[in-house]
């Protein structure tokens, strides 16, 4: 443990330093200045004008106005800027709007999508009840939770949320302290000394702001608020742990830095060039903004955001509900879990699973459900009025397994025949009861830790029923011990615990386990199998833990057990982690630990999925990759400070959001291909026009290249999104963290490949146009001259064949290496409806009168139509030759 797990924290400069809240209970009184009758009024004011408002700092949230710039100066939006600016310039004020149009419908797409996606489920102060019940004066009155100070002397009772941090000086209580230590069973607080050596949270007097008391009354007194508080020191540790970019929001940024470096060299150089060859200033202008617009992938943003959007929809309906776009694909590349053990990999509900008697060992009969009977009799469970059972999940396992074993109890009568009841001691372990029955008299029964009941034998060997206790524990169980005493006839009842507790005789020892969900142990097998590795890390002990770990497969080859996590340094942890074939289990853990974890992790280059759900995880959550919260059993501190958040608390949807988000990366490099071979043909036409120092007139318009970006592409684009996983995803390893999104293989397959087909084939379309019509290079065919109408039929020609193009490389784009027919042809319905619409759009744009006048179109003939028709199986076929080929040699040289 941590010397700040360990240690009140200290107060900010300038404030009384904090007193040790473990000091014996006088002096603490006199530290803090409060007697029997807590503070008075006006001290109380005076101290709050000291300490502050006893709430949680919250962060400030970036402005809306900053998220708008950081989205309007993205690289790829400074290159269109730029091309914008150059439209103004040479007095194209059309084309200049229609750009800057571009621009902010992106970034304002790309804005609400990121802004949806990451609202704040709820704040850390969420926490602090809005009253506190608190004695001043003498007098009990309710006061803001955010007016408490350090001093005060306050109630507690059963449904009330614990205001501050404070030591109980009279009564006792069960708290949930689920949300700082991660375990679920309540435990005990009880006003008395402390354990020595013991953490912070588990001293058996303290309780903590922002957990709730279960049951029982106290009054306690407080030694610290806000952010002194163990709640205020991990949310500072949360807004101190700083989230790094995604992998593809750094990839994307760095493609979009190349692009716009090689767009503005060929601009200038070829504007230059065009000068330098005698073309009008204006004309050069108009190339240097073609190439501009040609280069920059208008629509790669968007559809990017669009298909993560998409990505988080699929997620949400498989239970797993994601708040940032980004973390879709980074699931893809995800190559460790940490993952908690209750509630995650378990059901998170106790059962009886085995006894152990003296006489019979672990085997079955009527003394089996006789000893779980009698255990269940040493319980406060109660029973609503629609048979729902509360109280401590133990206790409830041991009354549902009495009714298992053909043994149930009635709890009115147990009720009933209750002459005394000694709570669950911490320091003791034990708890006991005198219940009176019929026929049997009445019994005391003792419950509790082996070791405790043992000690607490009228006699015999209790070797055999120690030996038993640690097999049970080895295999994952909570084991405890039941015993009992006969009272003679007409006996008093034990005034006192101790006269209780002893001279027992020892009925057995019963296991209770929460046991794995049925469909981890196929979720960890895939897991293996992709190449992940899964570390357990929990606030429960090593033996438990690593018998859940061994019961769903974790730890295939090797299995390390970190018994007491929060005392391994760095070198230990190191070493721990930088074996790929071993799996660890970190029992015990703290906050720090968590963190400590999550951070190794990340220097040793690994992708990190990290699971939650208590306040104390809050930070790891944030410092992880994928932050992981439970949305069941996790606190709403668990779940603001996560990247996803699980409806159902299942790892193995955890498992299936790793599958989506590598689809979702394979998607997103199709459409990239799909989106980055049409540059090729958009760009040649300008280079032909250059090159040929304007004898070639210009192949294509600026507006046009909009159209194709904005128009036609992006709905196929967005159902290249949508395509179903290849086959494999799940059995190949995670992809190196250093893999760029755009690889030079795929650059070489749209621009070198199917780019340059494309170019090929609509500059053929183009040049057959204009030489049906006469044409000869050097001719004029500006407006008024008799080869104009020729020339925009041409320029029409190249742009609808640059969208049939399209249609061959979508179709081609939805594998990297299989076949098309083995992912099937009309398998992606909403791909269809995508090139139906764009054909649509395109017939649109080339025979309605209106777009005609606005993109310079004029209608096809029919022979322009027939030729242009052939080019999408032309590119598909192609480039199904050139993945056949490549499968050919992968097959020949293995």
């Amino acid at each position: 443990m941590t010397e700040a797990a360990t240690r009140p924290p200290s107060p900010a400069k300038g404030l009384p330093p904090s007193p040790d809240p473990l000091e014996p209970l006088p002096l603490l009184r006199r530290e803090l200045g409060t007697g029997p009758s807590g503070l008075s009024a006006r001290e109380a004011a005076r101290r709050l004008a000291v300490y502050g408002p006893n709430e949680v700092r919250r962060k400030a949230r970036t402005s809306l106005g900053r998220e708008l710039v950081r989205q309007l100066v993205h690289p790829l939006a400074v290159l269109l800027w730029a091309a914008a600016a150059l439209a103004f310039v040479a007095d194209i004020a059309v084309l200049g709007w229609a750009i800057v149009a571009v621009v902010i419908v992106n970034a304002a797409f790309a804005l609400l999508q990121e802004r949806q996606a990451e609202q704040a489920v709820e704040t850390l102060a969420r926490y602090l009840p809005e009253h506190a019940w608190v004695i001043r004066d003498g007098q009990p009155s309710a006061v803001e939770s955010r007016e408490l100070v350090p001093g005060d002397l306050i109630v507690l009772e059963e449904g009330a949320k614990v205001p501050a941090d404070a030591r109980l000086t009279d009564g006792g209580i069960e708290v949930d302290l689920s949300m700082l230590t991660g375990e679920s069973a309540p435990a005990e607080r009880v006003a008395g000394p402390g354990l020595a050596g013991a953490p912070l949270l588990q001293e058996p007097n303290l309780v903590f702001s922002g957990t709730t008391c279960t049951e029982g009354q106290a009054q306690a007194i407080v030694f610290a608020t806000g952010d002194h508080t163990e709640l205020g020191r991990i949310a500072a540790l949360s807004q101190r742990t700083q989230r790094d970019p995604s992998p593809l929001e750094r990839q994307v940024k760095k493609v979009a830095w190349l692009i716009a470096a090689v767009a503005v060299a060929m601009g200038a150089v070829f504007l230059v060039a065009g000068v330098a060859v005698g073309l009008p200033l204006t004309d050069s202008l108009i190339f240097a903004i073609g190439l501009l617009v040609a280069n920059v992938p208008e629509g790669l943003l968007p559809i990017i955001t669009l298909a993560l959007a998409v990505g988080v929809r699929a997620l949400a309906r498989q239970g797993a509900v994601v708040k940032r776009l980004s973390a879709v694909e980074t699931l893809g590349s995800t190559n460790v879990i940490c993952t908690d053990k209750t509630g995650t990999l378990t059901r998170n509900r106790m059962r009886l699973q085995t006894v152990w008697t003296p006489e019979h060992g672990t085997n079955t009969g009527p003394w089996a459900g006789e000893l779980a009977r009698t255990g269940a009799l040493c319980t406060t469970v109660t029973r609503d009025a629609e048979g729902r059972l509360h109280g401590d999940p133990t206790e409830i396992a041991l009354v549902e397994g009495a009714g298992a074993h053909g043994a149930p109890i009635d709890l009115d009568s147990r009720d009933g025949g209750r002459r005394a009841v000694f709570r669950f001691d911490p320091r003791l372990r034990l708890m006991s009861v005198v219940q009176e029955s019929e026929p049997d008299g009445a019994h005391v029964i003792v419950k509790g830790a082996p070791e405790a009941v043992v000690g607490a034998l009228d006699g015999g060997d209790p070797t055999a029923a120690l030996a038993a206790a640690d097999r049970l524990a080895h295999d994952g169980m909570r084991v405890l011990a039941v015993a009992v005493r006969d009272l003679p006839e007409g006996a008093a009842t034990p005034a006192r615990r101790q006269e209780a507790e002893s001279g027992l005789r020892l009925l057995g020892l019963v296991g209770l386990y929460d046991p794995p969900r049925p469909e981890v142990a196929e979720a960890v097998r895939r897991c293996h199998d992709a190449g992940v590795r899964v570390h357990i890390v929990t606030g429960d002990n090593g033996a438990t833990a690593a018998a859940v770990a061994r019961e769903v497969g974790i730890g295939v080859p090797g299995l390390t057990v970190v018994a007491q996590s929060e005392t391994v340094g760095d070198q230990e942890l190191d070493q721990l982690l930088a074996h790929s074939d071993t799996e660890v289990v970190f029992a015990r853990s703290s906050p720090e630990t968590k963190l400590h974890v999550a951070d190794t992790l990340r220097a040793h280059g690994q992708i990190v999925a990290m699971t939650g759900d208590g306040v104390n995880d809050a930070p790891a959550l944030h410092r992880a990759h994928i932050g992981v919260a439970m949305g069941r059993s996790g606190t709403d501190v668990a779940r603001e400070a996560s990247t996803m958040v699980l409806t159902d608390d299942n790892f193995a949807t955890i498992v299936a959001a790793i599958e989506s988000g590598r689809r979702v990366y394979d998607n997103v490099r199709k459409f990239i291909v799909y989106i980055f071979a049409h540059a090729t043909p958009e760009v040649v036409p300008f280079l032909v026009f250059a090159l040929s120092a304007g004898t070639i007139p210009l192949p294509l318009t600026v507006l046009q290249i909009l159209a194709i970006d904005l128009g036609t592409e992006t709905l196929p684009a967005l159902a290249l999104g949508r395509e179903r996983a290849e086959p494999g995803v799940m059995s190949r390893p995670p992809r190196p963290s250093s893999q760029g999104v755009i690889s030079r293989d795929m650059l070489i397959r749209s621009w070198g490949w199917l780019g340059t087909v494309s170019a090929a084939l609509v500059m053929t379309a183009f040049f057959y146009v204009l030489w049906r019509a006469g044409w000869h290079p050097g001719d004029p065919t500006g407006p008024g001259t008799p080869l104009h109408h020729a020339y925009v039929t041409a320029t029409t020609a190249t742009f609808a064949g640059i969208v049939t193009c399209q249609v061959g490389t979508a179709m081609a784009a939805r594998t990297d290496h299989a076949a098309l027919r083995e992912i099937g042809l009309f398998t992606n319905h909403l791909l269809l409806a995508g090139i139906a619409f764009e054909l649509v759009f395109t017939a649109a744009l080339v025979y309605a009168p209106p777009l005609q006048d606005l993109f310079g179109t004029a209608a096809l003939s029919l022979d322009v139509v027939a030729l242009i028709a052939t080019f999408p199986v032309l590119v598909w076929g192609t480039d199904e030759l050139r993945r056949w080929a490549r499968r050919t040699r992968r097959s020949t040289n293995a």
